[in-house]
């Protein structure tokens, strides 16, 4: 298939190789003409501008570092759209802004060209290696049309929704990790700082039941079913060990932003008379807060999980 691919960055380079690989027939814009050089020495045709590759490509490949640079070279003086024909697609493997996207794909729309959101998620390594979840929000025809391409950069590609679902399930993952980052950063200070070497705190708490667990996978059980009874651990025995932390964190001289949030929130729940049900019946205040009720049906909440377990299983093999 003929494709067109903008943007060869750190990500893009190797996505792009892996479409070659495939053996599609790539046209590349960056705006650096030199990232081209091993695409074209692979076979690769040079596109002096995103015109140029909207034109050649029967579909088109963004990889780009954010909102701003979509943008510019979509719509542009020589940008893509102005070069792509009605029954062609673009995927925006960008982490990029919901708004944007939207935008973007009603532009497209009235030209009869499909735009589809589809960030990815597994870093360099995994672009280089195939390993890489992409998130498709837009049309699903155009993502059945061109899933086989899809499967060229990554081994899970997956269609979330309509335009703009990709984008908002790629910020959900990147701020609850960076999220989880800092709070286990706070975490670590206090075990070192109270007299745990960090590699033996490591090694202990990784064997613990929070250690071992996928924090996301860690939701099936209470949160995604609402299901607060009967408790794994109760309310009233989390609240008492995080004030415990907090109680060692002033002994030892250890700020604990986000131990005192979370502590704040598990206050609030007991206060709601919720101290025998699950811990995670906290979370519950969020979702009054946000404005949303989720509870999904147990049997698909299970059936997704084994469904991903399977698939993790192949994978590692």
């Amino acid at each position: 298939m003929k494709i067109g691919f903008i943007g060869l960055g750190t990500m893009g380079a190797h996505m792009a190789a892996n479409l070659q690989k495939a053996g599609h027939d790539l046209i590349v814009h960056d705006m650096r003409r030199e990232a081209a050089d091993p695409h074209i020495a692979a076979g690769a045709a040079w596109a002096g501008t995103p015109q140029v590759a909207g034109e050649y490509g029967e579909v088109v490949f963004l990889s780009l570092p954010g909102p701003p640079e979509v943008e510019a070279v979509a719509l542009g003086a020589v940008g893509l759209l102005s070069g792509m024909a009605p029954g062609t697609a673009c995927f925006d493997l960008s982490t990029n802004s919901p708004t944007v996207v939207r935008r973007l794909h009603a532009a497209f729309d009235d030209q009869g060209v499909a735009f589809l959101d589809a960030p990815v998620s597994g870093g360099p390594r995994g672009a280089e290696s195939g390993k890489l979840s992409l998130w498709i929000g837009g049309p699903e025809a155009a993502f059945n049309k061109y899933k086989p391409v899809l499967d060229a950069i990554g081994d899970q590609a997956a269609y979330i929704g309509s335009i703009g679902a990709g984008s908002v399930a790629k910020l959900v993952h990147n701020c609850g990790g960076k999220s989880v980052q800092c709070a286990l950063a706070e975490v670590f200070t206090l075990g070192v700082k109270a007299g745990v070497p960090a590699l033996a705190l490591w090694e202990a708490v990784r064997q613990g039941a929070i250690g071992r667990a996928n924090p996301f996978d860690s939701l099936t059980k209470h949160f995604l079913p609402n299901d607060y009874d009967p408790p794994d651990f109760a309310l009233r025995l989390a609240h008492k060990d995080v004030s415990l932390a907090l109680e060692l964190a002033r002994d030892v001289g250890v700020p604990m932003r986000f131990a005192t949030l979370a502590l704040e929130e598990l206050t609030e729940a007991i206060n709601r008379g919720w101290s025998e049900r699950d811990s995670r019946v906290a979370m519950l205040l969020q979702q009054e807060r946000a404005g949303v009720q989720i509870a999904v049906d147990p049997d698909k909440v299970a059936a997704a999980a084994a469904n991903m377990a399977a698939e993790r299983a192949a994978n590692d093999n």
